[in-house]
């Protein structure tokens, strides 16, 4: 399982939620099966639905 404060806290060098999204759609590809969303991602940058696009990356992605 695929927890977003585990990407988080493995990635600290990121600094917006447009890299977020990436490393959320590389885990996607990786094979990872199931996403929660445990924190709020503190960038700036990140918008009011940043759920609903955290959940399009990860199912969207080709796997």
């Amino acid at each position: 399982m695929l927890w977003l404060s585990e990407i988080l806290l493995q990635n600290n060098h990121i600094s917006s939620f447009e890299e977020l999204t990436g490393l959320v759609q590389e885990a996607a590809r990786r094979g990872e099966i199931f996403f929660r969303m445990d924190v709020k991602p503190p960038y700036s940058d990140t918008p009011d639905d940043w759920e609903d696009r955290l959940e399009a990356a990860f199912s969207g992605a080709v796997r």
